[in-house]
C-alpha cells in the first residue's frame, strides 16, 4: 500500500509585511460594536465627547510611558491626532446640529478613514489603521466599554490591527498577524518588523469557517488555514532554516554592499515617515533613496507649513549625516486623493504628481522652500514624481530657482539641491535622453509595472500577475541605465523590485548599480548581491 495523501490546508495568499513563520491558534478580532447614544442636550453631548477624548489621550499617554523609541513616537502621533482641533471641531459642529456625541465622532472619523483606506498608495492607506484606532478608543470611552486583549502566543486575525493593540499585546510567547486588509507601510507593520512578529496582509474576506489553527508565513505572504500535522512539522523545520538564513543575512547588514567580484553597489533605504528612522541604523545603508513626503500631508487637514516641513527634512538629513537623502515631492492626485488639494477623480491616470504640484504653485513653493532651507544641513536631493514631459522638469527647476533667490533675498540660509526625476511613466523610460537636464533618474518600478501591464497594482486578488516581472520592464530599466551611463546621469531603482531578491540578478544585468529598498530588505539584498 502506498503512503496516504497529505491532508490539504486552505491556502490564503496575501502580501508579506513582516518576515518569519508562526504556527498557532487563531484569535479573531471583532469589529467595534458601536452603541450610538441618543442625541441629548448639545451641552451634555459636547461635554461627553470632550471627556471621552481626554480619557483616550490619558490611556495612550499611560501606554507611552512603557514604550520607547518608535513605539513611543507612534503613540505620540496618535495623541497629536486626538488633540487635532480639525477633527474635534468637525464633531462638535455636528453635535451643535443635533447629533449625539457617538454619531458625531463616528461620522467625523469615518470620512477620513474611508479616504485613506481606499487609496492604492501604501503611504496613504497606512494611516487608516491609526484613525480607526483613535476612533474606536473614543467610542469605547463614550460607551464605557473596556477593550479585550488576546491571549499570548496566537495569530491575530482581523481586517486591520490598531497599533495600540499591538503594543498592549504580550508577544513574549510568539505570535503572528493575519489581516484581510492592512498595509506594509502601516505603523503596526513597522512595529511587527521591529519585534520580529510574522505578518501577512491583504488576505481578503474568505477565511475558512470555524478554522481555529493556522500557519502564518510572513516571508512568502502566505497563510495556511487548518494545516495537517505533516505540514506543521514541515514548516517547523523551515522556520529553523529561515532563522538561520536570516542570521546569516544579518551579517551583511552593516557591511558595504558588493557583488561577488568586489564591485560596489549603493544600497539605500525607502522611508514613509520620520518615525521609521528610529528602527534603522544609519551605517546599514548608503543613505535614504526615497522619502515619500506625502506622509506630512493629512487628508482634510491644514496643509503642513514651511517650518513644519523644514524641521522634518532637517531631522532626516541629520540622521543620515553625509549620506544622500532623496525627497520625493508631493505625490498625490489620481488614485491618491487629498481633500483640500486634489479634485480629480480620474483614477490612476488622473491629474497627479508633479503636474498637480505645478498647478498649485502656492503649495509646491512651500515645499521647495522648506527643502532648500533643509539642504544646508546635509546632502539633499529633490525628486519629481510622475514626470511625463520635459516642460514639467523645466518649470519645476524655474520654481526652485525662484524659491532659492527669494530665500537669499530674505537672508535665510539655503542651498539649491540637485533636481532629479522619477522614471515611472513608460514614455520617459522609452525616451529618457530627452530628460538629460535631470540631475539623476530614479526608476519607480511600482507604477511603471502597472502602466506597462495595464493592471493596477492595488488589485490584491491577483498579486502574482502584478508582481510578475515582464521582460518589457527589464528592457526599459536597461534602456534608462544605458542612457544614464552615456550622459553621466546617476540611475537608481527604488520600486518594490529593488528589494526583491528573486530579481536582483536581472536588475544588475540591466546595468543598475544603485538600489533603494525597504528597511527590512537591507540585509537580504546585500547578502543576495554578494552571491551575484
Amino acid at each position: 500500500m502506498g503512503t496516504p495523501p497529505m491532508q490539504q490546508a486552505v491556502e490564503l495568499r496575501g502580501k508579506a509585511a513582516s518576515q518569519g513563520i508562526f504556527t498557532g491558534p487563531v484569535v479573531a478580532l471583532g469589529d467595534t460594536a458601536v452603541v450610538f447614544r441618543k442625541a441629548g442636550n448639545p451641552t451634555i453631548e459636547r461635554a461627553a465627547l470632550n471627556a471621552a477624548i481626554a480619557t483616550a489621550v490619558a490611556a495612550i499617554r499611560s501606554l507611552a510611558t512603557d514604550n520607547t523609541g518608535d513605539s513611543a513616537d507612534i503613540l505620540e502621533f496618535q495623541i497629536a491626532m486626538l488633540e487635532d482641533p480639525e477633527l474635534r471641531d468637525r464633531a462638535l459642529a455636528a453635535i451643535a446640529r443635533g447629533s449625539s456625541a457617538t454619531a458625531a465622532w463616528w461620522d467625523a472619523l469615518e470620512r477620513e478613514v474611508s479616504v485613506y483606506a481606499n487609496s492604492s498608495e501604501d503611504a496613504f492607506s497606512a494611516r487608516a489603521a491609526d484613525l480607526r484606532d483613535i476612533r474606536d478608543r473614543v467610542l469605547r470611552a463614550l460607551s464605557g466599554e473596556a477593550r479585550t486583549y488576546p491571549e499570548r502566543g496566537c495569530i491575530l486575525l482581523g481586517d486591520d490591527l490598531p497599533p495600540s493593540l499591538f503594543l498592549e499585546t504580550d508577544w513574549s510567547q510568539g505570535g503572528a498577524i493575519a489581516l484581510r486588509q492592512g498595509s506594509t507601510s502601516s505603523h503596526v507593520a513597522m512595529l511587527a518588523r521591529s519585534r520580529s512578529v510574522p505578518m501577512v496582509i491583504g488576505l481578503g474576506p474568505d477565511w475558512p469557517e470555524n478554522c481555529k489553527f493556522a500557519i502564518v508565513d510572513g516571508t512568502a505572504g502566505l497563510v495556511l488555514a487548518a494545516p495537517p500535522p505533516e505540514l506543521i512539522a514541515a514548516y517547523a523545520a523551515r522556520s529553523v532554516a529561515e532563522t538561520a538564513s536570516r542570521d546569516a543575512d544579518g551579517e551583511f547588514l552593516l557591511r558595504p554592499a558588493r557583488l561577488q567580484d568586489g564591485r560596489h553597489m549603493d544600497v539605500l533605504v525607502n522611508i514613509v515617515s520620520v518615525e521609521e528612522l528610529a528602527q534603522i541604523q544609519p551605517q546599514s545603508c548608503d543613505g535614504i533613496g526615497l522619502v515619500r513626503s506625502e506622509f506630512l500631508f493629512r487628508d482634510g487637514a491644514a496643509l503642513p507649513n514651511e517650518e513644519e516641513q523644514y524641521l522634518v527634512y532637517r531631522a532626516m538629513l541629520e540622521w543620515s549625516g553625509d549620506r544622500p537623502v532623496t525627497v520625493r515631492t508631493l505625490d498625490v492626485g489620481g488614485d491618491k486623493p487629498l481633500r483640500g488639494l486634489t479634485t480629480d477623480d480620474g483614477g490612476v491616470l488622473g491629474l497627479r504628481g508633479v503636474s498637480l504640484s505645478l498647478q498649485r504653485p502656492d503649495v509646491f513653493c512651500i515645499q521647495l522652500r522648506a527643502l532648500a532651507r533643509a539642504a544646508v544641513h546635509g546632502n539633499l536631493k529633490i525628486m519629481l514624481p510622475m514626470v511625463s514631459v520635459v516642460q514639467e522638469l523645466e518649470q519645476s527647476a524655474q520654481l526652485l530657482e525662484s524659491c532659492v533667490m527669494n530665500l537669499q533675498a530674505e537672508g535665510t540660509a539655503c542651498a539649491k539641491p540637485p533636481l532629479g526625476i522619477m522614471v515611472e511613466v513608460p514614455a520617459v523610460a522609452i525616451a529618457p535622453e530627452i530628460f538629460a537636464a535631470a540631475a539623476f533618474f530614479s526608476i519607480g518600478t511600482n507604477d511603471l509595472t502597472q502602466f506597462i501591464m495595464a493592471r493596477s497594482r492595488a488589485e490584491v486578488d491577483v498579486p502574482d500577475t502584478v508582481e510578475a516581472v515582464h521582460p518589457a520592464l527589464f528592457r526599459l530599466i536597461a534602456n534608462v541605465a544605458r542612457c544614464g551611463k552615456d550622459n553621466g546621469i546617476p540611475v537608481s531603482l527604488c520600486g518594490e523590485l529593488a528589494g526583491n531578491a528573486k530579481y536582483l540578478k536581472q536588475v544588475v544585468a540591466a546595468g543598475i548599480t544603485s538600489l533603494s529598498v525597504p528597511p527590512n530588505a537591507l540585509a537580504r539584498v546585500k547578502a543576495t548581491l554578494a552571491r551575484i
